[in-house]
């Protein structure tokens, strides 16, 4: 059995040329395991703490591997919850959540490699969730807005969905390729710009959250597919980024407005279409729309299971998002699943607008077994990385 022998800290950027974290974990046997954190433009007020200053994260980074030296890194939870009790608050702002995440993921790596497993295999394993590994339906971010882009829409993503009816993984990559690439040629013919955000989506500048359903239907209608049958529609509104929700619905409350809109789009999921404390107002939408879509909490939960537990007795959502950076840990990020899972919560796996070319949540959706993942547009080389890692699990798991 391999045990840890370093664990060492260094400083990259993500894709929004922001400083970031990196963990190399190294074995008794050589094995290497690696692991970077991303970070969120737009964060839930519950989201753990994140330590900004690299000179203490990297600090931080050997003051936690003094004690998991020695450790056997297939103990996932061992090491995790050893490094949670050394932070010793609940929102690990004494080691910071993307240090001991960074660690957490990067040991997850190397007791895969160690065993001579696939991670997704080796995540499956330690997950210890009833769901088989499977690939997750792409939901492509192609319309940028809110926070992830400098123009005037208030909605902050707007995707398009493959429809979920057992076609293989490429042939769902090949509908947002082709959606993509139809929007860029109406918008280029519309006079807007087509430089992309930071998501890999279009960020034009539209006339309305309306306007830009219009044209991503207007795109669908110009490939071979279809509106509401091969392909539908995800929004995500991030209420709480925008300062006054009710004036961008006006004259309709904010329900009303997304219940209007389900009668004109073919949308299947609305994520945060409220703000992350309105719990009164999250069982209302759940209880008037849950039936027709999913309503997905992810400021609302910041997968974090305690406030999922909260989410579930209040009847609040019917579909999480799941982003390990979060929480802070593995160990955390599969209690929410497996809560998730328990109470037939819909799991999305996502990653963040400030991405690396780290590919570990495509097989964090593989090895879960999550109905769905979010990874931005089939744009931009740090968006790309996930669903080319996706592909290859896909032909490792047709061989198997």
């Amino acid at each position: 059995m391999a045990t840890i022998k370093s664990v060492h800290g260094r400083t990259i950027i993500d894709s929004r040329a922001n400083e970031t974290l990196e963990v190399d974990v190294v074995l008794d046997d050589s094995t290497l395991g690696r692991a970077s954190v991303p970070s969120g433009a737009s964060t839930g007020r519950h989201e753990a703490y994140k330590i900004e200053d690299m000179a203490k994260s990297i600090e931080n980074v050997q003051t936690l591997a003094a004690q998991l030296v020695g450790q056997d890194p297939v103990n996932q939870e061992r090491i995790d919850l050893s490094m949670i009790e050394a932070d010793g608050t609940d929102d690990k702002s004494v080691m910071g959540a993307n240090v001991i995440l960074a660690i957490s993921l990067a040991c997850a790596d190397a007791a895969a490699k160690t065993q001579g497993k696939s991670l997704y295999e080796h995540i499956h394993q330690i997950a210890n969730l009833k769901s088989t590994p499977s690939l997750p339906t792409p939901m492509f971010n192609i319309i940028n807005g809110g926070k992830h882009a400098d123009n005037n829409l208030e909605f902050q993503e707007f995707m398009v969905v493959p429809k979920n009816d057992g076609r293989p993984f490429y042939e769902k990559v090949k509908i947002g390729r082709t959606v993509f690439h139809k929007l860029k040629e109406i918008l280029k013919g519309m006079g807007h710009s087509v430089s992309v955000g930071d998501e890999g989506g279009f960020a034009p500048r539209l006339n309305s959250n309306k306007e830009a359903l219009e044209v991503i239907i207007q795109a669908i209608n110009g490939t071979e597919y279809q509106p509401g049958q091969d392909v539908s529609i995800a929004m995500d509104v991030a209420a709480s980024s925008i300062p006054d929700l009710s004036s961008v619905t006006y004259p309709q409350d904010p329900i009303a407005f997304y219940e209007s809109l389900l009668d004109e789009y073919p949308i299947i999921s609305i994520e945060d279409p409220l703000t992350e404390d309105d719990w009164t107002g999250w069982t209302a939408i759940s209880e008037r729309l849950g039936q027709r879509i999913m309503i997905v909490g992810d400021d609302l939960y910041t997968t974090n299971p305690q406030r999922l537990k909260e989410g579930i007795e209040r009847k609040a959502t019917n579909a999480i998002i799941i982003k390990p950076d979060q929480i802070g840990s593995l160990t955390q990020t599969f209690q929410t699943m497996r809560l998730a899972e328990e109470n037939n919560i819909t799991r999305i796996i996502s990653h963040r607008s400030g991405e690396t070319e780290s590919s570990f949540i495509a097989d964090l959706a593989v090895g879960s077994g999550a109905q769905f993942i979010k990874t931005g547009a089939p744009s931009r080389g740090e968006r790309v990385a996930k669903y080319n890692q996706l592909l290859r699990i896909e032909e490792q798991l047709n061989q198997n």
